[in-house]
């Protein structure tokens, strides 16, 4: 049998199945540190017989360590929490394009780069969230935060983070470079104050009063809601309120984590059986139950921490278009101050 999953993930490979020829491992550079990860690897492994040897770090540091092993990269799976590096990884050849059925089959086409070079397996909304106690009337969509009413009142992250880069490339993508350098200098003119930590700082800003409204990854706020947040008590985290943006035309915006095929994979069936395997209904489920996390694929069940967030309507940009204006976004934001 082939060594991808079988179709559409309906049944498992066992090991018995796999021959003493066939490697039987797979080497995964991941930037991803969520411990919950756990379970999808050694879930993998049992299924398939398959060892992940796993090279964790940074992302960039990643790329930069595929780039000076060049032919000879041991790496068979870039797994990552964002596009814009999967985009750069592609740009720089460290990436090959890969056909699987079950990947066609199972993730939507608008989230996968164009040339099938890596694929989005889990989601997270990116949203307003606002203190509901002084805010009377939140902003309902992205273009909101740079009304004058919100002056002095918005946290949110710095122009070097890569969830602000993409929701400004998305931005650029639906409404052109010109009208996001203007939305952009006039949200900093509304900042409460310098942008700095990360989701989670956003949401203590607005439990401890120092904003009233910020721009955070949904997952950060499902955990805290799921488990609590030691800087944040129940009762100032339920006094946030929450908005999916832009419900009315584009959609809210969605990160994603995803991966793809090493150009030099030197186990490459393995790495093809990999993402296949993160794309079935168990990894997709356990994408939400672990790391509060919306799935990929669609109809699969969302864990109660994220569906307690409601349902709303995302915005089915193809991710190659948010790709492709990083650079513009980078020169809005430095343009626009946006520290």
């Amino acid at each position: 049998m082939t060594r991808t999953l079988a179709a559409l993930l309906g049944t498992a490979i066992a090991a018995s199945t796999l021959t003493a020829a066939q490697a039987q491992e797979l080497n995964l550079y991941s930037s991803r540190h969520y411990d919950t990860d756990e379970r999808l690897y050694s879930d993998f492994t049992e299924l398939t017989g398959i060892t992940i040897n796993r090279i964790e770090g940074n992302a960039d540091e990643l790329i930069a360590r595929m780039e000076a092993e060049g032919e000879n990269s041991p790496a068979d799976v870039f797994l990552t929490v964002d596009t814009v590096r999967l985009a750069r990884a592609a740009s720089l050849g460290l990436l090959q394009s890969v056909e699987s059925a079950v990947l066609e089959a199972r993730i939507p086409a608008y989230l996968q780069d164009d040339d099938n070079q890596w694929f989005a397996f889990s989601q997270r909304a990116r949203i307003l969230f606002y203190d509901k106690t002084d805010v009377e009337n939140p902003p309902l969509t992205y273009q909101d935060l740079a009304s004058p009413e919100y002056a002095g009142q918005i946290c949110i992250r710095s122009s070097t983070n890569v969830y602000t880069q993409n929701i400004t490339a998305a931005l650029i993508a639906h409404l052109g470079a010109d009208a996001v350098a203007d939305w952009a200098e006039a949200v900093v003119g509304n900042f409460a104050r310098a942008p700095q930590g990360g989701d989670t700082d956003q949401l203590r800003g607005i439990a401890s009063g120092e904003c009233d409204i910020a721009m955070s990854n949904t997952y950060y706020y499902a955990r805290a809601f799921r488990r609590g947040d030691d800087q944040m008590t129940p009762e100032q985290l339920e006094n946030i309120g929450w908005v999916f943006p832009n419900q009315n035309d584009i959609g809210a915006h969605m990160n994603i984590s995803g991966g793809g095929v090493a150009t030099h994979a030197p186990n490459r069936d393995n790495a093809i059986a990999f993402l296949e395997y993160l794309a079935s209904d168990q990894a997709q489920e356990y994408f939400s139950a672990g790391n509060d996390e919306y799935p990929a694929v669609p109809g699969v069940a969302l864990s109660p921490s994220v569906a307690h967030l409601g349902i709303f309507r995302p915005d089915t940009i193809d991710l190659s278009d948010i790709a492709e204006n990083v650079d513009a976004a980078v020169e809005v934001l430095n343009g626009a101050g946006w520290e």
